[in-house]
Formats: C-alpha cells, sequence, structure tokens
C-alpha cells in the first residue's frame, strides 16, 4: 500500500463536559452528574481518528500558553499523530462547554481561544507538508481566512480538500471548486444550500447544489440514518448506520471523517473506493458513540475491523 500522510488544519480544545438527565430550560438550573476534562476541537478530533485508522497524520493549529496546551498536544501525539507544526500562541486555548443528555444527545458552547488565531504563520506550515499529503482536513473552528488559504494552497498542489463546513455557515460560492469533498450533517446541509435534506430526491438536490459550483464531491450524514453520497461521476451511495445504543453522540462525526479519509487518501486499506471508505466511516462513528467523550471515544483501527466482521 502506498500510504500518504493525512494533514489536519483546525481546532484543537478543551472539552469540560457534564452529564445531566435533560438540558436546562432557558432560566433553569439543573444538577449536572460529573464534571470531565477532555481533549476535543474538531480539527484534533479528526486527526486522532485518521490516525487511529492506521493512517500518518500531521496536525496544523494552535494552542494556548495556558496549563491546557501542553496536556492538549500530548493527548493527540498519545494517539499517534504528529503536533509538531501546532503553534504555541500566547493566552488561552480553545474550550467547549458540553452538556450531554441521558439520551446522549449534547449541547455546546465553544470559546475559540487560540484557534481564533490560527492565521499565516500556521497556513505557511502547509508548505512543509505539501510533498508528503494525501488529502488536508478542514473545519470551521478556525478564522475563514485561514481556511480558505489553505484550500488555494492544497489546490494549486493538487491535493484534495476534505471540508467539514461545522459549525454550520455560509460558504463563499468562490470557495466550493477548491473542495474535492464536502462532509456536513443536515443542518449544516439545510444552512449552506437552504434545501432541508429529508428524502431521497431533497438529498440529491442538496449535493447537487455544490456539485454544481464545483464540489467534486458530497456526503451528508444522517446520524442514525447513515449517511448520502454523491460524486461528479454519478456515484450515488446510500449506507445505513450499524445498530448501536448511543451514549454520547460527541465527535462521531469528526470520527466519521477521520476515518473515511484514512481510508480513502491515507492508503490505509488496498480498497480505497468512496464504498469502501464510508462502510468503514460508519462503523468507526457508530463505535464512538458508544462512549462518553471526543477523542476518549474514538475506536482503533483493529477495533473497526473487528466489530464490522461481528456484524457481518
Amino acid at each position: 500500500m502506498n500510504l500518504h500522510t493525512i494533514v489536519v488544519a483546525g481546532s484543537i480544545n478543551m472539552d469540560v463536559v457534564s452529564r445531566v438527565g435533560q438540558f436546562p430550560r432557558p432560566g433553569e438550573t439543573v444538577h449536572g452528574s460529573e464534571v470531565q476534562y477532555m481533549p476535543g476541537g474538531k480539527g484534533a478530533n479528526q486527526a486522532v481518528a485518521a490516525a487511529q485508522a492506521g493512517a500518518a497524520v500531521r496536525m496544523i493549529g494552535a494552542v494556548g500558553t495556558d496549563g491546557f496546551g501542553r496536556q492538549l498536544l500530548n493527548a493527540i501525539e498519545a494517539k499517534g499523530a504528529f503536533v509538531s507544526e501546532v503553534s504555541v500562541i500566547d493566552g488561552a486555548s480553545g474550550i467547549a462547554l458540553i452538556t450531554v443528555s441521558e439520551s446522549g444527545e449534547n449541547q455546546i458552547v465553544l470559546c475559540a481561544g487560540a484557534n481564533g488565531k490560527v492565521a499565516g504563520a500556521e497556513v505557511e506550515a502547509l508548505d512543509r507538508l505539501l510533498g508528503e499529503a494525501g488529502a488536508i482536513l478542514l473545519q470551521n473552528e478556525i478564522p475563514w481566512s485561514a481556511n480558505e488559504a489553505f484550500m488555494r494552497k492544497a489546490a494549486a498542489a493538487a491535493i484534495p480538500v476534505i471540508y467539514n463546513p461545522a459549525p454550520a455557515a455560509k460558504l463563499p460560492d468562490e470557495a466550493l471548486p477548491h473542495i474535492d469533498t464536502i462532509v456536513l450533517n443536515e443542518t449544516e446541509t439545510e444552512v449552506i444550500t437552504g434545501i432541508a435534506p429529508i428524502d431521497e430526491a431533497s438529498l440529491e438536490a442538496a449535493a447537487n447544489w455544490f456539485l454544481s459550483r464545483g464540489t467534486r464531491a458530497v456526503i451528508v450524514t444522517l446520524g442514525a440514518e447513515g449517511c448520502f453520497y454523491l460524486d461528479a461521476n454519478g456515484m450515488n451511495l446510500r449506507l445505513q448506520a450499524w445498530p448501536v445504543q448511543p451514549v454520547d453522540t460527541t465527535a462521531a462525526g469528526d470520527t466519521f471523517i477521520g476515518a473515511y479519509a484514512a481510508v480513502r487518501y491515507g492508503g490505509t486499506i488496498e480498497d480505497a473506493s468512496p464504498q469502501s471508505a464510508l462502510r468503514c466511516a460508519t462503523a468507526a462513528a457508530a463505535l464512538s458513540v458508544t462512549k462518553l467523550g471526543a477523542q476518549a471515544s474514538i475506536p482503533t483501527w483493529q477495533e473497526v475491523l473487528a466489530f464490522i466482521s461481528d456484524q457481518e
């Protein structure tokens, strides 16, 4: 197999997680059963997921000089991703305040910290990695100006860009041709396209909205309903979710994206087709929701393969 590095440029956060019986209404105080400090951030989660799925991974981003910064970098390295291109910026690291209900759903308040300062120095780090990169993963937890610069550099070097527009935000049309694959959930799909993906027809309509503007492949993740894929070559796929009992959905989407990138562009297995990558990604995401936390919930490649084998 020809192994390529998955480059992930994005956020690195400390997740402060509490569990509640049900979410509070406005003005209401409820008791949480516990508080945990867990490394997270969409960028870091995707880097860990790709590394756990067997890919060589390099992270680009920033942490602060607070007590969380070194802890966050150590956590990423412990899962097998390299952090030598991560900057340490004076001030606070990114923080996510996460509340998880008994049903496994979550509510998140995000404080950007160092992630909001990702700019030119971090973008220049990509230049040192282009020769080995199989793909670059981007999200919306760093400034759009940095994302746009990463996209342009990668596109100029013919490096596929996998973009996850989360948290949801409108996109300029001129950015879409720089994106090889966009991966988004139902809410993000509706925010960007104005089309609610409620059935097969609307899923295709939303995907074609992106394809007509230059993006080459679209993946809509549908939670317990699996995922939908359509690309510029007309390949149309719909995969069902694997049956599991959810505990915490935090980082399920990030796990999906990291595993997908590892298979599709990282060379972790011989079959790098979209079908194979989606199958492995849905299995990894399913396993992730059975555990609490972000990076702590991301399964190893051996666990993913064993899960698929047990389900067949």
